[in-house]
């Protein structure tokens, strides 16, 4: 649900879905859902000209999604690499 938000240029509203499941999920997966929540504060802020904001959301986020990924756990067959470079691309 929350890639369809994006896609369809709704990023904030993605956040509240990435929050939720955030909230709700088990400790081990909290900076996913929480570095997926970041970005989507980090692009609402980029689409908004606060290029500061979007910067400092994606870097908090960049370095959540990282610390994740170096789990080795699962990440519902999300792409941290390439959601990382989009991140990046869309808040540079």
């Amino acid at each position: 649900m929350a890639r369809e938000l994006v896609d369809g240029g709704r990023p904030f509203s993605a956040h509240e879905v990435l929050e939720a499941r955030w909230k709700a999920g088990p400790d081990e997966e909290r900076d996913l859902w929480q570095g997926l929540a970041q970005a989507c504060v980090a692009l609402t802020h980029s689409a908004r000209g606060n290029r500061t904001g979007a910067q400092r959301l994606a870097d908090r986020a960049a370095l959540r999604l990282e610390a994740y990924a170096a789990t080795g756990r699962d990440a519902y067959g999300l792409d941290l690499g390439a959601v990382l470079d989009c991140l990046r691309r869309q808040t540079a």
